[in-house]
């Protein structure tokens, strides 16, 4: 505490709780006042050991506790002697009690003061007494979980998986026909950790499967022993600017992609994790009107080239820009466009009896849907692809995206919002596929989505609740299918179809929630599915 409160507390102390010294009280009323200057007596003791008072003052307020309380007594004795005199009405009616008065502004900062020293003196004792390190306050645990029942139903039409395996699409299914049931669960654990004024960083650790890069989910069963959990975020952000954010190591999408509480987003996965670099600028223009824009470079997948291995490090370079509008009821327009380029992620024919040579072109890291062709040459395995063999992807991908969203307030805190996105890959080119495949590929290079949701949203509390509903078209070479919503079709492209659901709160940070997803294939054989979610999340 400094000087400045000291000084305002000895005269309080006084005024306060010994301004009864000039005021003439009832007999009945002692007791109390002997317990009020008890209390004080002790309180002036613990300021003298806090070190708020000197020694020195402590005795002039304790002589001046005396004296008020000798001058109370001899009062209080006149007082009997004159009662004897007054009319029977007033014998006994109390007087009034003078307490000097403090500004609101001193007040105030007497309390902000006397908070700052006391909360300052008590993290001490409790660092003193526990050992707890002082970069124990600068991080925020964060965490999720996630009870899933999930059916996926498939159509009696579809191929069958033999099929469905082949050189032009490589599905690399094993069921096609037969209805499956699931209990999945999803654990996200991580921490947001404040390293200084303009530094921050976190990590994440995660459920699911290690060969996938878009999936959290665990399938449930004694058999598989214990759940896999792995490394899913590690980064540090800088902002050295209010309207400017540095991002590197693995971070979520930086990315405009919609709202993600409903699924609205048509190329990437919302549980895929980007790797390298990103920068971010969102300058306002004015209260209403605000810039964004995002440019970074992310490895995909890192080879080792030499003399016998001729594949390329694979990279996505990103960059978009777009501008937002909020009314004066918060609602909100936001329109963005996107540019991905994805390096090295085709597929190169191998020489004559040699496998090797550019083996590393094949994607390690697919879903189903991109077409694809056989890199070996026909003396080779050159009529397999699969599982016995090695598939390339066909086209080069070069993506242009269009995201819209519109967000009505005002009927909040129910809101309505409006979703669509458009990607082509301007990438695909039918003389440069044939060229390096050898084969002639249908151009298939766009896709779309459009949906809507009505109620809160994001669910927050008991009662919140939404639902939603769209439809989506993403055609086989719109996108690197290995990328995509592992829950539309179960993953990949070539796939159209519809999705409704709903979700509703049932306590803080706790919700359930329901999906329903029909799509089929849009070109190639058939392959529709079915699936059905129902999720009960919870949140810290």
């Amino acid at each position: 505490m400094n000087i400045k409160a000291k000084n305002w507390m000895i005269p309080l102390i006084v005024t306060t709780l010994f301004g009864l010294q000039s005021e003439v009280v009832a007999a009945g009323e002692r007791e109390s006042l002997e317990e009020v200057r008890a209390t004080t007596m002790s309180l002036i003791e613990l300021l003298v050991q806090e070190g708020v008072l000197s020694k020195e003052k402590a005795q002039i307020l304790l002589q001046q506790a005396q004296q008020a309380k000798l001058k109370a007594k001899n009062e209080a004795d006149a007082l009997a002697a004159d009662n004897t005199q007054l009319p029977e009405k007033a014998v006994g009616q109390p007087k009034s009690i003078r307490v000097q008065y403090i500004p609101e502004h001193v007040k105030n900062e007497m309390r902000a003061e006397i908070e700052q020293d006391v909360m300052k003196k008590l993290n001490y004792k409790t660092e003193e007494r526990l050992g707890l390190p002082e970069w124990i306050d600068r991080i925020e645990w964060t965490g999720a979980l996630r009870l899933r029942y999930q059916q996926d139903m498939f159509s009696d039409t579809n191929a069958i998986p033999g099929t469905l395996n082949n050189e032009v699409q490589n599905m690399v299914v094993n069921n096609s026909t037969e209805d499956r049931q699931r209990q999945r669960v999803r654990a996200l654990f991580g921490a947001n950790i404040h390293i200084n004024e303009w530094l921050n960083g976190g990590i994440r650790f995660t459920t699911g499967m290690l060969q996938t890069p878009v999936t959290p989910n665990q399938t449930e069963g004694f058999s598989q022993g214990k759940f896999v959990f792995g490394l899913d975020r590690a980064f540090l952000e800088a902002k050295p600017y209010d309207w400017l954010t540095l991002t590197g190591g693995r971070f979520a999408n930086p990315f405009f992609t919609g709202n993600q509480t409903f699924g609205t987003d048509l190329i990437w996965d919302p549980d895929l994790a980007f790797d390298g670099f990103s920068a971010q600028a969102n300058p306002n223009i004015n209260k209403s009107w605000k810039l964004f824009s995002t440019v970074g470079a992310f490895p995909i997948e890192e080879v080792e080239s030499s003399n016998t291995n001729k594949a390329r490090d694979k990279w996505l370079y990103a960059a978009q820009g777009g501008i937002e509008w909020t009314s004066s009821n918060e609602s909100k327009v936001k329109l963005g466009v996107a540019y991905y380029d994805f390096k090295n992620v085709e597929g190169e024919r191998n020489p004559v009896n040699d496998s090797l040579k550019y083996a590393g072109t094949v994607a390690l890291w697919r879903q189903k849907g991109n077409q694809t062709f056989s890199i070996n040459d026909g003396t080779t395995n050159g009529n397999l692809c699969g599982s016995n063999g090695l598939c390339g992807l066909a086209s080069q991908f070069q993506l242009i995206n269009f995201t819209g969203e519109v967000d009505l307030a005002v009927f909040d805190p129910v809101h309505v919002i409006l979703h669509g996105a458009y990607v082509q890959n301007i990438g695909f080119d039918q003389n440069e596929i044939s060229r390096r495949t050898g084969n002639i590929y249908k151009k298939e290079n766009e896709g779309y989505e459009l949906s809507m949701m009505v109620g809160q949203p994001i669910i927050k509390k008991l009662h919140d609740w939404q639902v939603f509903g769209g439809y989506r078209r993403l055609e086989a070479d719109a996108m690197l299918d290995g990328f995509t919503d592992s829950n539309f079709r179960l993953g990949g492209t070539d796939a159209k179809g519809f999705y409704v659901g709903a979700q509703y709160g049932v306590g803080k940070n706790a919700w359930l929630s329901s999906r329903y997803v029909s799509a089929d294939e849009i070109s190639g054989l058939p392959f529709s599915i079915d699936t059905f979610f129902v999720d009960f999340n919870g949140r810290f």
